[in-house]
């Protein structure tokens, strides 16, 4: 039976950009087997679940095939089976609504002063505190 090395296989189906970020996510504990922490050098076999932490939400993989090498999104979205929640999955997927362009500002109105750059970031702060449910002000 072929074996895969964790951080190798995590990296190849694109669940971390790069190998590094999957070895030290392995090491920081947010990978795990059945409530297990694993070191980046456990043997995954076939048919077994992952759960993965990661940017603060918790996903679950069911591994199908086993790959060392990147591949292409196509090929490895046929490398496992994802077993993660749907309010897990909805709550992921909001996360990123708005992250794919950058803020603009008129033409013709420059850069903002230290007043209207301020007030901007008192009011990201507002924003991300309303949508995560915190209170930085009571700190």
């Amino acid at each position: 039976m072929q074996k895969v090395r964790l951080d190798k296989w995590l990296w190849s189906v694109r669940i971390f950009k790069t190998r590094t970020i999957s070895t030290k996510a392995c090491k920081a504990g947010k990978v795990k087997i059945e409530d297990q922490n694993l070191k980046p050098s456990f043997l995954l076999q076939g048919n077994e679940i992952v759960q993965v932490k990661k940017e603060g939400f918790n996903l679950s993989f069911k591994v199908l095939k086993l790959i060392n090498k990147r591949v292409g999104a196509p090929l490895a979205i046929e490398c496992y089976e994802n077993l993660t929640s749907d309010e897990e999955l909805n709550k992921y997927k909001s996360w990123f609504i708005g992250k794919a362009s950058s803020e603009r500002r008129e033409k013709g109105a420059g850069r903002p002063t230290k007043r209207e750059r301020r007030e901007i970031d008192e009011f990201k702060d507002d924003m991300q505190a309303d949508y995560l449910g915190f209170d930085f002000d009571s700190e």
